[in-house]
């Protein structure tokens, strides 16, 4: 049967499977032949949608043209209304991250400020979703360090605790925080409820952008407490003062009446790809903008309707991220959509949302500061990008690959004195991080330190499952001897045609007294090449490599200090008589970490269910023992 038969039939069959599909709304799967979800739709008659697909490609987009070409077979999902058609359709883009979607990262998930509202003494935290549970959400924040920045300035600010839940309810008598003056101690009932409420609602009013509420309390406190003579708060409130002034200094103001939260929405693109602009606008104010870049696929040109990738970029953006009162769009999308992004923002946040396109003056202003920064984003994406394309092709053309490695894996095996080995496998795709494809192993078959056999258990469990994408380089940590047992596994697996490199670490050679000194340079192998491949240390593929690397190590020694820390406190109680596996576990449950039980009295620990002071008694002096053993200076 010809190529192109085959290629009809396939077609027909679709044709008459589609024939059979309801009317009604719903969410729509398109498969390639490995059974790969490709494509994500969403549809209010599914029959109707999906058909128009398969009716000739006369009106259709280079992109859908393509689509067609590799779907082999189709399910549907039915919901009640096209409001779930959306939000399930942005669930499962999330999920199968099928490749003919938009769709957004999950490495680039924003940080808000939580305030834990609903609890009876709330407190301040790092958010990455937005959910309803009580909690107030601030946001979203440029980087995770401008919150945790802006969190430490409110604690001390308006000495709100800086606990977790679980050392809050442990805990009997204040904390070191408390007696230096940066804490009320509401774990110990120091402060009342109304007063500590009293303190949050400053931070509250500080991140709503109610800078001049602020400022004016806390100038009233700083007046009474020099009135009262206590000059030592009021130099501290004098300082909080200034530091809400230089906080409030950083951020633009737009519009200094307004109540609203906006976002705004621009972008610019070519046929590299088109990136999106989010303006973030809270009560007048704008506190920060984030790019998304979204590369065009092969045979797609920017001529693609764009409202069609707007609307579904606005879905999945906000199934996670905070919903403001409006979302302001450069062009017109029509009321029909419209109206269902907004039904649908107002499931997701039980509040009334506004999505309109903006024609007036205020508007158009946002929207024009976010199409210009889109455009600076976009030069200064592509230029890093082209700069990756040409590191990439350096490592195709050194290291005699086939093709441009797009998609690199790299492997690290990590234990401690022959214990808890655990491997790490880092994926960079096109030389940047995907964190969404990293793994952590955990070795199973290998007593004791054996990297080698360690390695043939990462490599067989990896690739194992055939539902992830074949990596087109294979970076293993070591020289000669880790190249020549990843090749080794490699053949065993059927898999010889994937290319492998190992990457041995620049060593430092002679005596540091000696002026001789001198570090070799970072040598990367290749199967049936004696000599080492050199990368000079300031190309981009030299970059990708080493980064890859590195990132590999320090994901593996992070998940194997994970795991030593766990059992740490486990093998401490071990050596404490009379204490058996149960008591053990209730122990671990009630004190989330080994120095919140270390701080604990006997009295804390005695009133565990099942615990007595004697008992107590000997956890603390085995503790302590220790504690004081692993602080002495080796003889």
């Amino acid at each position: 049967m010809s190529e192109k038969e085959t290629k009809t039939e396939r077609l027909d069959k679709l044709r008459e499977k589609v024939k059979e599909f309801p009317t009604q709304s719903g969410v729509y799967l398109m498969k390639s032949a490995n059974d790969k979800i490709i494509y994500v739709g969403k549809a209010k008659s599914l029959r109707h949608r999906v058909r128009s697909y398969f009716q000739g490609n006369k009106d259709h987009s280079p992109k859908t043209v393509l689509l067609v070409t590799q779907i082999v077979e189709v399910e549907y999902i039915l919901t009640k209304t096209e409001v779930e058609a959306f939000l399930l359709e942005a669930s499962l883009i999330k999920k199968h991250r099928p490749k003919y979607n938009i769709r957004l990262k999950d490495d680039k998930t924003y940080p808000y400020i939580k305030l834990s509202w609903s609890d009876k003494f709330p407190r301040l935290y790092l958010s990455r979703k937005v959910k309803r549970d009580g909690g107030l959400y601030f946001g979203p924040y440029t980087s995770g360090g401008a919150v945790h920045e802006t969190i430490r300035f409110l604690n001390r600010t308006f000495k709100i605790r800086d606990c977790t839940d679980s050392v809050f309810k442990s805990r009997k008598r204040p904390c070191m925080t408390h007696q230096i003056g940066r804490c009320t101690a509401p774990c110990v009932d120091l402060i009342s409820e109304k007063d500590y409420r009293e303190e949050v609602e400053g931070a509250k009013a500080f991140l709503k952008g109610q800078d001049k509420k602020v400022v004016k309390q806390l100038t009233a406190r700083m007046k009474e407490a020099a009135e009262n003579e206590q000059f030592e708060m009021a130099g501290r409130l004098r300082d909080s003062i200034s530091a809400v002034k230089s906080i409030l200094q950083k951020q633009s103001v737009i519009n200094a009446s307004s109540d609203k939260d906006q976002d705004a929405l621009g972008f610019f693109g070519d046929d590299r790809g088109t990136l999106i602009e989010t303006v973030h606008v809270r009560q007048g104010r704008v506190i920060g903008t984030r790019p998304h870049f979204f590369p065009l696929l092969d045979a797609q040109d920017s001529t693609e309707d764009p409202r069609e990738w707007l609307v579904s970029f606005l879905n999945q953006y906000y199934e996670d991220n905070f919903i403001p009162d409006e979302v302001l769009l450069p062009m017109d999308i029509g009321q029909d959509l419209i109206k269902l992004l907004e039904a649908v923002l107002a499931e997701r946040s039980g509040a009334k949302a506004t999505v309109r396109f903006a024609t007036d003056e205020k508007g158009r202003s946002l929207v024009e500061m976010a199409n210009e920064n889109a455009k600076a984003h976009f030069e200064k994406h592509v230029t890093k990008s082209e700069e990756k394309k040409k590191g990439l092709e350096e490592i195709q053309n050194r290291l005699y690959l086939k093709v441009l490695p797009h998609r690199i894996e790299c492997y690290d095996i990590s234990n401690f004195q022959g214990q808890e080995t655990v491997a790490s496998q880092v994926v960079f795709e096109d030389g940047v991080p995907a964190k969404e494809h990293y793994r952590r192993y955990k070795i199973k078959t290998v007593e004791g330190s054996n990297d080698f056999a360690s390695m043939r258990e990462v490599l067989q469990r990896r690739f194992s499952h055939e539902e992830y994408d074949l990596p087109d380089l294979i970076v293993i940590d070591g020289g000669r001897g880790q190249l020549g047992v990843a090749t080794k596994i490699l053949g065993e697996l059927n898999l010889l045609q994937l290319p492998v490199v190992g990457l041995a670490k620049a060593r430092t050679k002679g005596d540091f007294s000696d002026s001789e000194v001198f570090a070799t340079e970072e040598r990367f192998y290749i199967p049936g090449r004696q000599n080492p491949v050199i990368f000079k240390t300031n190309t981009e593929a030299f970059h990708i490599l080493v980064g890859i690397r590195d990132e590999a190590h320090r994901f593996a020694i992070t998940y194997h200090r994970k795991l030593r820390e766990s059992t740490s406190l486990e093998s401490e109680l071990d050596l404490v008589i009379g204490l058996g596996e149960k008591r053990k576990r209730d122990l671990l449950k009630h004190f989330p970490s080994v120095e919140v039980l270390k701080m604990s009295s006997v009295e804390d620990i005695a009133e565990v269910k099942g615990f007595n002071r004697v008992l107590a008694e000997r956890i603390l002096l085995q503790l302590n023992e220790d504690s004081e053993n692993s602080e002495e200076e080796p003889l």
